[in-house]
This record gives structure tokens, C-alpha cells and sequence, in this order.
């Protein structure tokens, strides 16, 4: 099993922060109707037999990151059950709007590397604040807000039920690594510009 620390320095690394996230949210599908969902996962898509990078490639058609650590089983489900929530627009009905138009890979390596390393996600289905988080969690990564509320309700509520932030040592080493994260990103960034700066000039 990965350590609960490594997972959440790699989501840090993959998201580029909630701040960016929320401004990107628009309306989306309903709270109830995403974590409805979530409750009613056919267990197929949590069979540990079947290859995570094989399920990702299928409904996605595309890879996570979550799939570096698909041997800790957290993981595994965590990102199994994000994935079952793009696939059942397929196999039920699509949301309104459908989660395939946000972003669906990211909201599934958020499940994976930023829910499930601190809440179980074999709670998921039968907790209903934690099945409430996941469904929160993946809107808001998927670029949408629940229907019928606006950002500033929406980030309240999730920051209510955010398993994280009542863990209060993973949440302090979370920021850590977030803020190494945004400085490398910045840093990046600096250099990018440097090297244009510079290529132009020539």
C-alpha cells in the first residue's frame, strides 16, 4: 500500500489547485444524482482482477495518474468508482450536463489520490458523508458545480464533509505539498518565459 503522504504529493502535483478549480465550475448534474451513482457501483468495477489501466483506457480512452499507484487498493476503488460515475452516463442515462464534458480524468485521479487516501472508499456506498464528499469531490474536478448551488455554497459544503481537513496532520503536509507544487508550477512558468523571451530576441 502507498503511503498516504506520497498519494496526496502526487494529486498535488496533478491538480492545479482548488482555487483554479472552483473558478472553472459551472452548473452541472444534481449532488443526489451523482451520489445515487456512486451507491449503486456494479461490483465488476471494483474486482481487483481487472486492470485499472485497462478500465481507465476503455472509458476514458486515456490514462490517470492514479494508475502509478493502482497497487494500493484505495486507490484501486477510489479510482474505480470515478470511473463507473463517467461509464454510467453510458449504461444508465446520461447527466445533465454529462460528465464526459468536464474533466473526467481529473476528477477520477481526485477520487483516487485525494478522497480515497483518507476515506475509504468502501465507505463510499454506504456512508452518506462520505458518499456526499466523493460526489462533491468529483464535480467540482470534473469542472461543475452541484445544481442549484453557486461556488461559494458549493466549496461551504464540501469543506464541511472534506475528510482531510479533519485530519489535521495530513492536512498540514497536504499544504506542503501543494505549495511546493504551485511554486514548481511557477517556477516552470518563469522559465518558460525566459526561454521565449530569449528566442525571440535571437
Amino acid at each position: 500500500m502507498a503511503d498516504t503522504e506520497a498519494l496526496l504529493a502526487a494529486w498535488s502535483e496533478r491538480s492545479d489547485g482548488e482555487a483554479a478549480a472552483w473558478a472553472r465550475a459551472r452548473p452541472g448534474p444534481s449532488l443526489e444524482s451523482v451520489a445515487t451513482r456512486i451507491s449503486r457501483i456494479p461490483q465488476e468495477f471494483l474486482d481487483e482482477r481487472i486492470s485499472l489501466r485497462a478500465l481507465a483506457g476503455d472509458i476514458l480512452a486515456g490514462q490517470i495518474s492514479a494508475s502509478t499507484f493502482d497497487e494500493d487498493p484505495r486507490v484501486r476503488q477510489g479510482a474505480a468508482i470515478g470511473l463507473w460515475l463517467v461509464a454510467s452516463e453510458d449504461v444508465l442515462e446520461p447527466l445533465e450536463p454529462a460528465l464526459a464534458s468536464g474533466w473526467a480524468a481529473l476528477a477520477v485521479d481526485a477520487l483516487a489520490l485525494r478522497v480515497a487516501p483518507v476515506a475509504s472508499p468502501s465507505d463510499w456506498t454506504s456512508d452518506d458523508e462520505r458518499r456526499t464528499e466523493a460526489a462533491r469531490t468529483f464535480l467540482l474536478w470534473c469542472g461543475f458545480l452541484p445544481a442549484g448551488e453557486d461556488a461559494t455554497t458549493a466549496a461551504s459544503l464540501l469543506a464541511a464533509c472534506d475528510s482531510l481537513a479533519r485530519n489535521r496532520a495530513l492536512a498540514e503536509a497536504f499544504e506542503g505539498h501543494r505549495h511546493r507544487a504551485e511554486i514548481a508550477r511557477q517556477l516552470a512558468e518563469a522559465r518558460r518565459k525566459e526561454a521565449a523571451a530569449r528566442y525571440s530576441s535571437e
